[in-house]
Order: structure tokens, then C-alpha cells, then sequence
């Protein structure tokens, strides 16, 4: 009972995703296993396999804190759609990219920002989607991206990429409901946050309720966090922590509020307890009756056959310790 009156359970457990919001395997051909050996794929068919049952790689971890990793860059397009993170369309500059499963890290590399160098300069793009076939290292940019940094017709180049701390905001924070939400299952999107964010938290009876980070990059209560309006704390990757208040039970919509992540407009923002190295790629799920969520559709539309790529790789990064 949230709200003062006798408690109406629900007869069902919450919605979950939506069956748009299922994820089918990755269909590209990939030439290159045969010479890989039946040891290739059985790496590839395991990392498929803890794609599709939603758990991210072991020591998978968003790439943060500004230190320069090497690798290698091809395109495809979303056909403006906002990929595996949930975005409700693609950013309006369209430069994006998709990250491999252990730097998508189960959803908790969303929204961050990478500064890309290749041939021909440096690109900005928004974490937006996963690349469930790409290795450590594999950045899937969009075609606008790539062709800031190299001519198209190449199809792969080798990069250098980086992550962006505290990256110029767009505005304040945005929070999304899922369709399907209710004072019994809640699940929100938040936006606009900079960073890559580590918690999600909202403020029920006077005490902060956590929420756990899917992989399709909603924070979800399974038992849900009451009619709202709510007031909700997030914390990004660095310790920047601000809480954002009147955000109502409005599913499907996208609500701006007035709180900044950091940086001008962030009035009351604090810094949380430091993160320790090891990133969580997804918080420790709660026991809950409520099924498991399925995983979201895939929006990634490959412009470049992975046929066509070197048979090695030039990626150094492991996303590992």
C-alpha cells in the first residue's frame, strides 16, 4: 500500500517489454569463422548464447574514464531507430554506435558518449545499440560516423576511441515510462544523463527504492513504486548524483523535467561515494515474482557484410579488469 488506501494487487505479474522489444539472433554471415576453427565458434556460439539469455559476458564494463583504447570501426544504419538502448528514435545528428556485448555490458554503456579517431579526424557518437557478433574492441558506427573518420569504401579501419567525462548536456534529464507501467510495476528511461549511469532510485514512503538496470536499458521495480508523481535519484558512473521530482505515471511519454545531470542548472547535484574500477555491468536482480523481461528488438540494419573484414583483428581492449 503506497498512497493511503487498500492495497489492489494486480492479477497478472507486469508487462515486461513488449514483443517489439524482442531481440532475434544475429543473422549476418560470417565468413571468417570458417578459417576460425571450431574453437572460434564455440567462443562465438557462447557469446551468443549470454546475449540471448541476457547476461552480459564475464568482466563485461562500459568503456569509461577517458583512457584511449585501439580497435577497429564498420557502419551500419539504424534506420532511425533508437536501438537496443531504447531511445524512442536516434539522435538527430545520426552519428551513434553500437559496442560489442562486453562494452555494451548488459545495457550500462547506454548514453555515454565516445570520441572515435580515425584516418580522416575525430567523431563524437552516442551509445545507442549493441553489436551482439562484434568482439572487444569492434566499434559498429553509424554511416554518418564513419564517414566523418574514413572514406566509406573502405568498410574497416582501424581506430582509437575514448570516453567522454562529462560531455555537454542537451538539456535536463528526460524520463520515459514504459507502456504497460502502473503503481504496481514500475519502469522508467532516463535521458539526456551525459554519463553512463550506475543507479537508478525512487522515493517511496519516505525511503529510496532501488531499481535494477535491464539490458534493453529500462530501471525497473517489479513490485512497482506507487501512483507517483515520484522523485527520482539517479548517480552516473563518476558520482554525480541529482534527484528529479514530479515525474508522473504517464507510460509512453517523455517527460523533460528541470534538473540537469551536472554543470550549469544542476542545482542541488552532490557527488556520490566514488565507483570502485569494477563496473557493474547490471545490479544485483531482486527476487521477485515477476518473470524475467525479454529482450528488445534489434534495430541494427548492417551496411557492411562482416565477410569482408580482415581475419584478424586489431582490438586490444578485452573489457576485462
Amino acid at each position: 500500500m503506497t498512497d493511503g488506501s487498500a492495497p489492489h494487487p494486480p492479477t497478472a505479474p507486469g508487462p515486461g517489454p513488449t514483443p517489439a522489444d524482442r531481440r532475434r539472433a544475429p543473422t549476418r554471415a560470417r565468413r571468417r569463422l570458417a578459417a576460425a576453427g571450431l574453437a572460434g565458434i564455440a567462443v562465438v556460439v557462447a557469446v551468443t548464447l549470454a546475449v540471448r539469455g541476457g547476461a552480459a559476458p564475464a568482466c563485461a564494463a562500459p568503456p569509461v574514464g577517458g583512457a584511449t583504447h585501439t580497435g577497429k570501426a564498420t557502419f551500419y544504419d539504424s534506420k532511425g531507430a533508437g536501438g537496443n538502448c531504447s531511445r524512442p528514435a536516434a539522435p538527430a545528428n545520426r552519428l551513434y554506435v553500437a559496442l560489442g556485448p562486453s562494452e555494451y555490458a548488459a545495457g550500462a554503456a547506454c548514453g555515454g558518449f565516445l570520441d572515435v579517431t580515425g584516418p580522416r579526424g575525430t567523431v563524437r557518437v552516442l551509445v545507442m545499440d549493441q553489436c551482439p557478433e562484434c568482439a572487444p574492441g569492434h566499434l559498429d558506427l553509424s554511416a554518418e560516423a564513419f564517414a566523418r573518420i574514413a572514406d566509406p569504401v573502405r568498410g574497416v579501419v582501424e581506430v582509437s576511441y575514448r570516453a567522454v567525462v562529462d560531455p555537454s548536456l542537451p538539456g535536463p534529464l528526460t524520463f520515459r515510462l514504459k507502456e504497460g507501467a502502473s503503481q504496481w510495476w514500475f519502469a522508467v528511461l532516463v535521458g539526456d544523463h551525459g554519463n553512463p549511469l550506475r543507479a537508478v532510485e525512487v522515493r517511496q514512503n519516505g525511503a529510496w527504492r532501488s531499481a535494477d538496470r535491464e539490458d534493453y536499458n529500462y530501471w525497473l521495480i517489479p513490485s512497482g513504486a506507487g501512483p507517483g508523481p515520484y522523485a527520482i535519484r539517479v548517480t552516473d558512473v563518476y558520482g554525480h548524483r541529482v534527484t528529479a521530482a514530479g515525474i508522473r505515471m504517464l507510460p509512453g511519454q517523455v517527460q523533460r523535467s528541470t534538473t540537469r545531470m551536472y554543470g550549469a542548472g544542476a542545482a542541488g547535484a552532490t557527488r556520490a561515494a566514488k565507483p570502485t574500477r569494477s563496473l557493474s555491468a547490471r545490479p544485483t536482480p531482486r527476487v521477485s515474482a515477476s518473470p524475467s523481461p525479454t529482450r528488445p528488438a534489434p534495430t541494427r540494419t548492417p551496411l557492411l557484410l562482416d565477410a569482408a573484414l580482415p581475419a584478424t583483428s586489431p582490438t586490444v581492449r578485452t573489457g576485462c579488469g
